[in-house]
């Protein structure tokens, strides 16, 4: 068995609280980028609408039969920062949404600092769990600590990849928000100096088995996120579409309802086949370590009632027709169940995962 390299442990907990400082100023900078959102987008169409005028007068110097495709032309594009109505719909009564491609339309400054910044927290937090791992002289995810800080940095790992082919920022609040609490909750509350494994603990499937877990319970905050902002932006949709003002247009940012939707589907179904995996392959890795597949252990038991949630958020949406406020709230008890598995059932209750738990 590999001694403890205490120094590097040393210098790992230093990486995390660097990477989590880092992750605050982001999340600050995406909070800044939705708050100010309303005001940019009422710049970028006065800024549009004049563009327009100008080509529109351009054309009629020109050729006067050109002045009206050149103004339809103009009307029908967005530019700058404003999310697009083309879609959507921008007539009285319907709220005004990102484009449903979520293509990127905007170089929003705040946004920019804030996805610059997440890169260089990921790149610090990188540094945190490999300089963890090395010191242990095994995967840097034995115990709750370990487990909340690897967890914290695929979450925004998952996040920034997204963003090379769609326009997520919107999430970005969320989703740094999320990543800071689960850092400070590693420091905090489930906080264990590198050591070595318990016996039961050092296998291969550890590797295996808990690797998915927290890749599945990545994507599945990604979607809790998704179903909050869902939850929202169809309220907002509902009071404007009943004639009351626009209270919201920081949301203008963000997707349509029915959009967030379908990505939170799109996501959970991989999620869910990530945690499917995560409870057979526990389930043969208890048979290794205890000699049997199955003992309703209590965390074995809240594993498989997590997977019974988004099984019927999956099927409840795909074949019941349970669409809009219904799915979200779904998927919203799905995650609120991975969270009570994860702190809860680690802590307050006994059983052969035990050493999971805060203690090691």
């Amino acid at each position: 068995m590999p001694s403890i390299n205490f120094l590097l442990g040393d210098y790992s907990e230093l990486f995390m609280l660097l990477a989590a400082g880092t992750y605050v100023v982001a999340f600050l900078a995406f909070a800044w980028d939705m708050a100010t959102s309303g005001k940019v987008a009422q710049q970028d169409d006065a800024r549009l609408a004049s563009q327009n005028a100008a080509a529109a007068a351009t054309a009629a110097v020109k050729e006067p039969a050109l002045a009206g495709a050149a103004a339809g032309k103009g009307a029908g594009a967005r530019g700058g920062g404003a999310p697009s109505s083309a879609g959507n719909g921008s007539g009285p009564g319907t709220a005004e949404v990102a484009e449903a491609d979520l293509k990127y339309r905007s170089r929003r400054k705040a946004a920019r600092v804030g996805v610059a910044l997440s890169i260089l927290g990921l790149v610090i937090h990188a540094a945190g769990v490999i300089t963890r791992g090395i010191a242990a002289g095994r995967v840097p995810w034995g115990n709750m600590y370990e487990f909340c800080t690897t967890g914290a940095f695929l979450v925004v790992a998952v996040f920034l990849v997204v963003l090379i082919k769609r326009d997520l920022r919107f999430l970005g609040t969320f989703v740094l928000g999320l990543a800071v609490v689960m850092m400070v909750a590693a420091a905090v509350a489930f906080y264990i100096p590198v050591g070595h494994l318990v016996p039961a603990l050092q296998s291969y499937w550890l590797v295996i088995h808990v690797s998915i877990a927290v890749l599945s319970s990545a994507l599945f905050t990604l979607t809790f996120s998704m179903a909050v902002l869902q939850l929202l932006q169809s309220r907002r949709e509902a009071k404007i579409a009943a004639g009351a003002p626009d209270t919201g247009r920081f949301m203008r940012l963000v997707p349509s309802s029915l959009t967030l939707e379908a990505l939170s589907y799109r996501i959970n179904t991989i999620a869910f086949v990530g945690w499917t995996l995560t409870v057979m392959f526990g389930a043969i890795w208890a048979e290794k370590a205890w000699g049997r597949f199955w003992g309703w252990d209590t965390k074995e038991v809240w594993s498989f009632v997590i997977w019974v949630v988004y099984a019927a958020y999956l099927h409840a949406r795909a074949t019941r027709g349970w669409t809009g406020a219904r799915a979200a709230w779904l998927s919203i008890v799905g995650y609120l169940c991975v969270i009570f598995n994860f702190t809860v059932v680690n802590i307050y209750f006994s059983g052969l995962h035990s050493y999971g738990g805060v203690s090691g």
